[in-house]
């Protein structure tokens, strides 16, 4: 059998291989404290479980607009307006099975060789991997030169040519949990202005997940952008639903045929009762948000202070998401050498710094989306490892 040698240009997300070695290993009788994957540890909220079970109970069964429903689509709008005042037509917004697809399609029809991405690097690996398999250049912009992981919009605009056709920027960041605040994303929508050839993919899915009370600069504020930006964003993150597969986006008129084509032809469209989940979800209360980002704030300071306790370990304060990425040379290994030693010796579930990027080695990736409990448990093993 003979196979498209693109596929040899695809990669993966570690974080899953990560996930399935942890689990073999506590089949084998080890305890593991799982640190690694980026998932709430908090149920779905009730209403929103609620909504899914009413639709299957009266029916709703069968296929609906690949786009998804229209009332899902008004959702998102309605949420949009009430989070940024921003008016956005729903005939521009496309349900998705996640966040995934939206970052597939946007590269898959921009993507080709001869064309230039640029992307972050630590960032999530899809983007990297997608870009590769499109057969076009991706041009990386490394957060490590940053102490505080955030990107520098003078450096990514120094970045353009004329062969430039996407610029992906995430914020917060996956997996860094860096946060750029507005002043530095004027600066770089203004710069953007002088390049119209450029379109701009924006993967804001952790927009509410930021912290010390701080506002989140999205890309739906600038005017100028609006006719070459895409928006991704979604309900796994915000309303702890990453099993539902339910992510939404948002995109310029003309590219909805395309757009509309390749979902088409690729999952028709997503499961009627999730999406009248995630309409409960965006009308409900924000209650369970906020709840939860009171427990993230306080998980986030407490492994931010175990791990800088650590000898050779130094960890800036992530601004966002639910992660944070320590440099953890100083212990004498690099990020994969300190992960696997804290998953085989500690018991304690990590992702290497290199799984988000080649610049990232000296890093590794840990979740807090676990228990305090958790949490401290999983730290004072990792010392006495050191030890």
């Amino acid at each position: 059998m003979k196979l498209a040698k693109n596929l040899d240009r695809l990669g993966t997300e570690s974080a899953f291989a990560i996930l399935a070695e942890a689990k073999k290993l506590e089949a084998q009788g080890k305890e593991m404290i799982h640190l690694s994957l980026g998932q709430p540890d908090f149920k779905s909220p009730k209403h929103v479980v609620d909504a899914a079970k009413k639709a299957i109970d009266d029916g709703h069964h069968g296929y609906v607009l690949a786009s998804g429903t229209l009332e899902c689509r008004q959702a998102v709008t309605r949420k949009i307006k009430k989070l940024y005042n921003k008016e956005v037509s729903p005939e521009r917004v496309m349900i998705m099975p996640g966040g995934k697809p939206t970052m597939f399609f946007a590269i898959s029809m921009i993507g080709e060789p001869g064309a230039e991405i640029i992307y972050p690097t630590p960032g999530f690996p899809i983007y990297e991997s997608m870009i590769n398999y499109t057969g076009a250049k991706a041009v990386p912009y490394d957060l490590t030169k940053d102490k505080d992981l955030k990107f520098d919009p003078e450096k990514i605009l120094s970045l353009i040519t004329d062969k430039t056709r996407l610029l992906v920027l995430i914020n917060p960041n996956n997996p860094t949990g860096s946060f750029v605040e507005k002043p530095a994303i004027d600066f770089l929508a203004e710069g953007l202005k002088k390049h119209p050839h450029v379109a701009i993919l924006s993967d804001e899915i952790y927009s509410r997940q930021i912290y010390d009370g701080k506002q989140m600069p999205t890309l739906f504020n600038y005017p100028d952008l609006q006719d070459r930006l895409i928006v991704l964003d979604g309900w796994s993150k915000a309303y702890a639903m990453t099993g539902w597969r339910m992510g939404w986006s948002v995109w310029p008129e003309k590219l909805i045929p395309h757009i509309t084509k390749l979902a088409i032809n690729s999952f028709s469209c997503v499961n009627v009762p999730s999406q009248f989940a995630g309409i409960a979800a965006l009308d409900g209360s924000d209650d369970p948000i906020n709840e939860m980002m009171k427990k993230f704030d306080e998980r986030r300071k407490l492994i931010h202070k175990l791990l800088n306790d650590l000898p050779g370990v130094e960890a800036s304060m992530p601004g966002g998401a639910f992660y944070i990425f320590p440099k953890v040379i100083g212990t004498g290994m690099d990020g994969s050498e300190f992960s696997k030693k804290c998953m085989h010796e500690a018991g304690v579930a990590i992702v290497p710094g290199t799984a988000f990027g080649n610049t990232s080695k000296d890093y590794a990736r840990f979740s807090f989306a676990a228990s305090n409990e958790n949490i401290e448990k999983a730290l004072e093993k990792i010392k006495k490892m050191l030890k």
